[in-house]
């Protein structure tokens, strides 16, 4: 039945776009009317359209003339047109929901006409980005756009001292990384007075790739921690009696991250250490230290979870695959891997200040996003962020032919079904 009636009145995704089909003619009607106009004509827009915000017309009122606005500084600035889809795109951002769009459409070109129309309101947009090489490209390249009309773009950078970081996000727009800005939020609320801080009120946000920051690393916790007292030679300790161990003293379940002493192993511990009872309160601070040895000669891959970088244990972002500096694991982890890797060992640190990236962007007064797979997270999305997600059609049709996943027993089954296929699309020639 429900099949039935999406075919007569169509999806709500498809009712969705084609409301703002009738927008989107208002918007191409407006074209010839300001390719007519000068330079300064055009430029001249922004403090018209602050002015009309100052006496009490609303972003939605402005919208129509906004985006053609900046279809037109994009054209005469950087050569390029916004296509019809992409006007729909920045109207699903504007509203505060996840844009859909395949990888080739444009998404970047996208956001600039809901940034420039937020940013009319001088409360601040942010652009958020998965790394600092992304934030400072579409900074740089979308700023053309934004600098011509007379709005002045930020980006914050890994490196950058307070004031830097201040002058980027009082910013009428600012570009940066989902860890460079939740960070600065929990040093500001380290901060004694508010002159120190750096950032300003959370208005609005356009997270790329939202689905890998506000689902995949939703409930990753940023936090800035302080050294602890502590017997740091423990875990030293607890290494060269790991490095002993034979396979038949503890057990690994890789799948579910498991790696544990048997009994076997307990016995053979408790004779090393010459105690009776492993588990013994006074013994805890040993039995935690083999414990997190095990996993990390077990569990954690060098060069793949974390790399040895100047004598330093770095995490590894197993989204990315680019070094955490700064970042370590806790609850011991980190001082094991040192010691595993024979490196100085830090001091155990404790939380100073914490928050996930699921609440940093649920304080923001409007959220929306850009990805070119949301469709599949579309209910959590709306669950925990009350985000809807809407699918864009492409600018022209999809010629392309997904097929179906290859899933292979084992990693040398997989890789050498790599080669196989690399050869050969060499022997057609192919590069």
């Amino acid at each position: 039945m429900l099949q039935i009636i999406s075919k007569v009145l169509g999806t709500k995704n498809d009712r969705e776009i084609k409301s703002l089909y009738p927008i989107i003619r208002k918007i191409n009607e407006l074209e010839p009317q300001f390719e007519a106009l000068s330079d300064d004509q055009v430029k001249a827009k922004t403090g018209e359209f602050r002015q009309r915000l100052a006496d009490g017309e609303t972003l939605d009122d402005l919208l129509v003339e906004a985006f053609a606005t900046v279809r037109e500084a994009s054209k005469r600035v950087m050569g390029m047109r916004h296509y019809d889809v992409q006007l729909l795109g920045g109207m699903i951002l504007h509203r505060g929901s996840i844009a859909e769009m395949k990888t080739g459409e444009g998404k970047t070109l996208t956001a600039t006409l809901p940034v420039y129309l937020n940013a009319l309101s001088g409360l601040g947009v942010h652009v958020v980005t998965v790394n600092d090489y992304l934030a400072k490209r579409d900074a740089e390249w979308m700023a053309q756009i934004y600098n011509w009309l007379g709005l002045s773009v930020g980006v914050i950078l890994h490196g950058l001292n307070d004031e830097e970081r201040r002058e980027a996000y009082y910013s009428d727009i600012t570009y940066g990384t989902n860890n460079e800005m939740g960070f600065d939020y929990l040093r500001d609320n380290m901060k004694f007075t508010p002159s120190s801080k750096v950032q300003r009120r959370f208005n609005y946000a356009i997270v790329d790739e939202v689905d890998s920051v506000l689902i995949d690393e939703a409930r990753t916790p940023l936090i800035i921690a302080g050294p602890t007292e502590e017997n740091v030679d423990k875990y030293y300790q607890a290494n060269a009696l790991i490095e002993r161990l034979r396979g038949e003293h503890y057990t690994v379940d890789e799948k579910d991250r498991l790696a544990l002493f048997n009994e076997e192993g307990i016995s053979w511990m408790e004779k090393q250490l010459g105690v009776q009872n492993l588990y013994d309160p006074d013994n805890i601070e040993i039995l935690h230290c083999l414990e997190q040895g095990l996993k990390a000669h077990h569990l954690y891959k060098r060069d793949v979870d974390y790399m040895v970088q100047e004598n330093k244990v770095v995490i590894i972002d197993e989204h990315t695959g680019r070094p955490m500096e700064g970042r370590r694991y806790s609850d011991g982890m980190h001082q094991a891997l040192e010691a595993k890797e024979n490196v100085k060992i830090e001091r155990q640190t404790q939380t100073l200040a914490s928050v996930t990236f699921q609440n940093f962007f649920r304080m923001y007064e409007k959220l929306s996003g850009m990805t070119g797979t949301a469709e599949t997270e579309a209910t959590e999305f709306i669950n925990i962020y009350k985000l809807n997600v809407y699918v864009i059609p492409p600018n022209r049709p999809v010629i392309r032919k997904d097929l179906n996943d290859q899933i292979y027993r084992s990693k040398k089954e997989k890789f050498d079904a790599i080669l196989a296929e690399i050869d050969a699309l060499h022997g057609k020639g192919q590069p």
